[in-house]
């Protein structure tokens, strides 16, 4: 069962100046949405959303450096079992978000966090 790669995030201490950064680089357009502190980026590719946020620890202690990238998958839960038998963990359990579908955070044998997120039919058309 194939994924997609769907959305990433920019983890930032300093939300202005990542958003102003990013504006001025790559003309990247910036809208607030959901929680304080969240923007979407709707510019950054076809069938792709980017997003900025404040800078989290998906494992306690442990900072996110570089984006986060998020992969579109048919079936959540089939996508867990294949990660679980493959010598990856779970690192948040299955969260719902409303309108958009069912997300995990994940990491891989290599010790690289991402995520796979189940997204309601129709999202992206």
């Amino acid at each position: 069962m194939p994924a997609t790669f769907r959305h990433f995030a920019i983890n930032a201490d300093d939300l202005p100046r990542a958003k102003r950064f990013y504006e001025s680089v790559f003309g990247w357009r910036f809208d607030p949405w959901g929680p304080p502190g969240f923007y979407q980026i709707h510019n950054a590719g076809s069938g792709l959303i980017g997003a900025l946020q404040e800078r989290r620890e998906l494992v306690p202690g442990t900072p996110m450096r570089g984006y986060e990238a998020s992969f579109g998958v048919e079936d959540l839960h089939a996508t867990i079992a294949a990660i679980e038998a493959n010598g990856g963990r779970i690192l948040m359990q299955p969260y719902r978000i409303e309108g958009v579908g069912e997300l995990v955070y994940f990491e891989d044998s290599e010790g690289n966090f991402a995520g796979a997120m189940q997204y309601v039919p129709g999202f992206f058309d």
